[in-house]
This record gives structure tokens, C-alpha cells and sequence, in this order.
């Protein structure tokens, strides 16, 4: 296959995300590796079902991803779960509770043991650096 070309069983949808995480190629692909580039797209806060981590494989395999031995699929899952147990990934409202937690002296079912990430208090729990709700004062003349 040449390096311009499209990586075989992906779509649009998941070729934009490849982009997005600098796999372009089937070269890079097979450098970066399926579940590094499975898990840089989870990371990146895509939601990709186990078909794309197929359709990698298969084209590594350069076969259809659902001609893939169950075997191989079940050992994909296996690693990339692996892959997320040993650094796992939270999306934003998981990190929220956490510091939500952190500030309430409560334990959050997300946030891991022991504590080995820092808190930081943002304020409203979002992250965003607004501590609350501002107020809108004035008339309506005010904001024509």
C-alpha cells in the first residue's frame, strides 16, 4: 500500500480522528502501534467502539476487520483494556467529581486510592476558573 493511501477498513469519521492523534498512514499506524493508537484516540476524547480497534488490525492484517479470528479480537480487547487499567482515562465530569470530592472531604467512586493525583480547587468544580454564577445587573437598556 502506498503511504497516500486511505488506511483500509476506516471510514471518514474515524480517519479524521486518526488525523487528529498524527496517524495518517498504514506506515504510522503500524509504528504507533493498534491499542497506542486506539487508546490516543480515546485519549483525545473520542468515543471509538471496538470496531475501529478492529479495522486497525485487519488493516495491519490487510483483511476485512470482521474476518479477524475471534482469537485476535479477544486479544485486542484483553490488551487494550490492559492498556487502559495501567493509565486510565477520565473524562472531565469524572475529574470534577473528584475535585468536588476532594473539596467535600468525601470519596468519589472515580478518583483513585490513596490520592496520588493532585487536587486543584477551581472554584464551581468545572475547571474553567469561573467560581460561580455571576450576576447580570443593570436594565434593559443597558444591554441594547
Amino acid at each position: 500500500m502506498a503511504s497516500n493511501e486511505k488506511i483500509r477498513n476506516v471510514g471518514p469519521k474515524s480517519a479524521a480522528w486518526l488525523r487528529q492523534v498524527g496517524v495518517r498512514t498504514l506506515e504510522d499506524l503500524r509504528a504507533v502501534g493498534v491499542i497506542e493508537t486506539f487508546m490516543k484516540v480515546k485519549r483525545a476524547g473520542f468515543r471509538p467502539s471496538l470496531n475501529l480497534l478492529y479495522a486497525m488490525q485487519g488493516a495491519l492484517d490487510d483483511c476485512h476487520w470482521a474476518d479477524l479470528p475471534e482469537e485476535v479480537k479477544q486479544g485486542l480487547v484483553a490488551a487494550a483494556g490492559e492498556a487502559e487499567s495501567v493509565n486510565p482515562i477520565k473524562n472531565r465530569w469524572d475529574k470534577a467529581a473528584a475535585r468536588s470530592a476532594a473539596r467535600d472531604g468525601t470519596s468519589s467512586s472515580g478518583s483513585s486510592e490513596g490520592g496520588d493525583e493532585p487536587v486543584r480547587d477551581d472554584g464551581d468544580g468545572f475547571g474553567d476558573g469561573d467560581s460561580g454564577v455571576r450576576e447580570i445587573t443593570g436594565t434593559s437598556r443597558d444591554f441594547d
